[in-house]
């Protein structure tokens, strides 16, 4: 059975999704987009400011689920310039010390046209 996880601190749904799911002791969030969950808009312009916006809503996926950027096992990241690629990888790894498996690729679009788009798998 899946449990569904669901936080405030995280942007809501803007679609047929969860947030995040638990199967078998994994965590699987949703793609998560610079959208401040405070004000449900992209309010930062820039891949460093949509990189940090990402990592907060990852964060309070991960802390709702009682766990940590530590316990991520694989990340998949979107980039809708690859020519952000070293600003973006500047600022993940300030949250992802632990160097989990990752696949990072430019997209064509992304929504609500943002710069970056990034999904976790996690182990509880």
């Amino acid at each position: 059975m899946l449990q569904k996880i669901y936080t405030k601190n995280a942007p809501d749904a803007i679609g047929p999704y969860s947030q995040a799911v638990i199967a078998n002791g994994m965590l699987f969030t949703s793609g998560q987009i610079a959208i401040n969950p405070a004000t449900g808009l992209v309010e930062a312009d820039t891949i460093e400011g949509q990189t940090e916006q990402v990592m907060q809503n990852l964060g309070a996926l991960l802390k709702e689920a009682g766990i940590s950027f530590e316990n991520a096992v694989k990340t998949t990241c979107f980039l809708s310039n690859m020519e952000d690629f070293a600003a973006f990888n500047e600022i993940y790894g300030k949250y992802f010390t632990e160097k989990p498996a990752r696949s990072c690729v430019a997209v064509k679009q992304l929504p609500k046209n943002v710069l970056v788009e990034v999904e976790v798998i996690a182990v509880l």
